[in-house]
């Protein structure tokens, strides 16, 4: 006996890795530009940004995150690890930012040729069964042609903005292949392609942008130039040096400010000098709504307040005069700050500085101060203006190196002793031109007062690129909801049965259909009016 062995196929080979890598990737990338995946990460995105509004950010307030360490010493290095003080710059929501560009693109691209060869495509033709549309019509009998008929239905149909397409048929039947309602694909496309450019606005303009604030105080004395040097607190982009910085120099020479009896402000205006590029010097005015623009920067008028002019005398007879800028705590312009005087009580025989003699007053300034003496402006304009002042001697702690406020006096040196309370337990009132002695015989006039503009310094490069992609993302969302995507056929054939008769030579028999390819109520009533049109020759 003999025994056959069945013959086998040769095994097929394993697969080899670089498919199996190959298929990851292209199903990784089919996950990564879906649009799905794309409103996730926006969703992320948003969350992401939800830590820079609560937390402090360096890059905004650096003092703000001193403060931040002092308060929370424990959980504070946790989050400068996380990047919680500088959640924009973090690696995590740049990889988000990046995954979200990358997912739009890979989204969009496809679906934008897929539409333009939809666009350049007629409407497919009519199906064979019309009656199993959702909406259709039982056939009718009109007169004419089947051809005329059928290019009448289409001249109706181009009227009313459909998109047309006529054919002829061997059976000697006609169809009207009819489409509208493109638009709402064209404003998704012009949405998300606009969400693109917003980002790279946003991108591009935090690499290549700058801003910074600053408080000018009115005078000829209180310029600044566009240097980081001279700015409160400034911010450069990744790619911007000092040196790219343009050359401007600005004095505010006057500040005007109207309120409403109520002491809501009506208007802001500033008067300023400015010289670009060691030009002379041009008188410029700017409001709130209005801003400032140079070449290569743009200087916005946030807000305004008043400097208290003080000058205190010290013991040997040397006076020293400080323009103090005193912040507002509220609407009516009730202001808080201080004024320190580190280079005070210095002995002329020995020309040396004993810094526990040093002065600071700290204390608030209502420009109209209520008749009954509270501690709150009543009017933010200077009607009855009124500054009142509490006295400290000691070591003002300014050459600690330490970063601290102008506009308050170090808590630490005051608790530590180093830094005393000379004034009663009440704060002192002074009003315009009066003086106040102090135990040691120094004195401290008020003087006057200033007005100063808080401004903020900006340039965004891509500023134009953020708006055009704002308002054309905005066009697109309004043409995405109300466009509704629609097919309708007709189908003209000869009636054979009128044909026949001799009664109505040349006659012809029309059948309609309808489909909406979004969700579309009112879409029933649109095709009964087509069709009541085409019966009646008014298509």
């Amino acid at each position: 006996m003999t025994i056959t062995e069945e013959r086998r196929a040769p095994a097929a080979p394993p697969p080899r890795r670089t498919n199996r890598l190959w298929a990851l990737l292209r199903n990784s990338w089919r996950q990564l530009t879906s649009m799905r995946t794309a409103l996730v990460l926006l969703f992320l995105l948003a969350i992401a940004a939800i830590p820079g509004s609560v937390f402090p950010q360096r890059a905004v307030n650096a003092e703000r995150v001193t403060q931040y360490y002092r308060a929370h010493p424990q959980l504070a290095p946790w989050l400068e690890r996380l990047g919680g003080f500088d959640v924009y710059a973090s690696p995590w929501f740049a990889s988000i930012y990046l995954l979200l560009f990358t997912s739009l693109i890979g989204c969009i691209v496809p679906r934008i040729a897929d539409h333009l060869r939809a666009l350049r495509q007629p409407p497919p033709d009519a199906p064979k069964r019309l009656e199993r549309l959702p909406q259709h019509a039982e056939p009718w009998a009109r007169a004419g042609e089947p051809a005329g008929v059928a290019r009448d239905i289409a001249s109706g149909l181009r009227r009313g903005r459909f998109r047309t397409k006529v054919r002829e048929h061997a059976d000697g039947s006609w169809t009207v292949s009819a489409e509208k309602g493109t638009l709402k694909e064209t404003g998704n496309l012009l949405f998300h392609s606009a969400l693109i450019a917003v980002l790279l606005g946003v991108g591009f303009g935090h690499w290549y942008g700058w801003h910074a604030n600053r408080i000018l105080v009115g005078g000829a004395d209180q310029g600044f130039c566009n240097t980081l040097t001279q700015y409160d607190d400034s911010t450069l982009g990744p790619r911007v040096g000092p040196g790219d910085l343009p050359n401007f120099c600005i004095k505010l020479s006057d500040f005007d400010a109207t309120f409403q009896s109520t002491g809501q402000p009506r208007t802001f205006s500033a008067t300023v000098q400015v010289s670009e590029d060691n030009g002379p010097a041009e008188t410029r005015k700017f409001t709130v709504n209005d801003p400032l623009r140079l070449d290569g920067a743009n200087v916005y008028l946030l807000g305004h307040g008043y400097a208290p002019v003080l000058k205190f005398t010290d013991r040997y007879g040397v006076a020293q005069t400080k323009v103090v800028p005193f912040l507002p705590i509220d609407a009516m312009q009730t202001s808080e700050g201080v004024a320190q005087f580190p280079d005070v009580n210095i002995d002329p025989k020995t020309d040396k500085r004993d810094p526990t003699l040093q002065m600071g007053f700290e204390g608030l300034y209502l420009p109209t101060s209520p008749s009954d003496g509270g501690a709150r402006s009543a009017f933010p304009a200077e009607n009855n203006p009124v500054l009142y002042l509490s006295a400290y001697r000691g070591d003002l702690g300014l050459d600690v190196g330490t970063p601290g406020s102008v506009y308050s006096l170090d808590a630490g040196q005051i608790a530590s002793g180093d830094l005393k309370k000379i004034s009663g337990a009440r704060p002192h009132a002074l009003k315009l031109g009066d003086t106040w002695t102090l135990d040691d015989g120094t004195k401290l006039e008020f003087v006057g007062t200033r007005p100063f503009a808080t401004l903020s310094i900006r340039h965004d490069p891509t500023q134009l690129l953020v708006l055009a992609g704002a308002v054309a993302g905005l066009i697109g969302l309004m043409f995405s909801l109300s466009g509704r995507r629609r097919r309708v056929w007709f189908r003209v054939r000869p009636n054979a049965a009128l044909a026949g008769s001799g009664d109505a030579p040349g006659g012809t028999l029309v059948a309609a259909g309808g489909l909406p390819r979004t969700d579309y109520p009112g879409f029933a009533e649109e095709f009964k009016q087509l069709v009541k049109a085409a019966e009646e020759g008014k298509t």
